[in-house]
C-alpha cells in the first residue's frame, strides 16, 4: 500500500518525458472508464508543456510516476486553463490530486498573476477541489473565446453537442477563478507531501 507521504510534487522538467506517453494513455483510460470526453493530448504535447515548465508532476521517491497537471494560456494570457489532471490508480483516494491542484493553482497564479483561471470538467472530486480553491462555476460565455481552445474538444466524444449548442454549454461544468472578484485559499496543511 502506498501512502501519500512517499508522493514527491513538483514542476516538471524536460527531464520527465519518458513519463509523457504513460501520462497520456492513463488520461484516456481514466476518460474511457468514465464514460467522459475528453480533449486527448499527445505526449509530445504533454513533452512541451513539461520543458516549458508549465506542467506539475507527481512521482515517489524512486521515480514511479503518480500524478500530472498542466497549464495552458488563451486570449493573450488572459486566461489560464489547468487541464490534465490524472493521477495513477494505485494512488487514487490519498489526497494526491488535491495536492497537484494545488501547485498547479500557486504555479498559474505566480506566472499569471492578473489571469483569470478556468477549467471544464464532468468529474465531482475536481469540482470540489475547484471550489475550495475559489472557483466559480460560470457560463460558458465567461470562458476564452479563443478558438484554438474550443478545437482542442475536437476530440471529445461530445464535441457535436458543444458545437449543436453554439458553444454555450455542454457536458462539462465551466469553473472560473478571478483574480479581481474572489480572494485567494488559504493554505492547507500539505505536510504529508514534498513540494519543490
Amino acid at each position: 500500500m502506498k501512502h501519500r507521504d512517499q508522493v514527491v510534487i513538483r514542476i516538471a522538467t524536460a527531464a520527465n518525458a519518458p513519463f509523457s506517453q504513460q501520462i497520456t494513455e492513463e488520461m484516456a483510460a481514466s476518460a474511457q472508464a468514465r464514460g467522459t470526453g475528453i480533449a486527448r493530448r499527445t505526449p509530445e504535447y504533454i513533452e512541451e508543456k513539461m520543458g516549458q515548465g508549465k506542467a506539475v508532476i507527481a512521482h515517489t521517491p524512486d521515480g514511479r510516476w503518480v500524478g500530472f497537471c498542466y497549464i495552458e494560456t488563451w486570449g493573450h494570457e488572459e486566461f489560464v486553463a489547468n487541464s490534465g489532471l490524472i493521477v495513477h490508480p494505485d494512488f487514487r483516494g490519498m489526497g494526491v490530486a488535491t495536492a497537484i491542484k494545488r501547485r498547479i493553482f500557486q504555479l498559474s497564479r505566480d506566472k499569471y498573476p492578473h489571469a483569470k483561471i478556468f477549467g471544464l470538467t464532468t468529474g465531482l472530486a475536481v469540482m470540489k477541489i475547484n471550489s475550495e480553491l475559489g472557483y466559480e462555476p460560470v457560463t460558458y460565455s465567461e470562458l476564452t473565446q479563443d478558438d484554438a481552445f474550443w478545437q482542442g474538444c475536437r476530440s471529445c466524444v461530445n464535441y457535436e453537442i458543444l458545437q449543436s449548442k453554439g458553444r454555450k454549454n455542454c457536458m462539462c461544468t465551466a469553473m472560473l477563478f478571478d483574480p479581481l472578484q474572489l480572494a485567494e485559499p488559504t493554505e492547507e496543511d500539505a505536510a504529508h507531501f514534498i513540494f519543490h
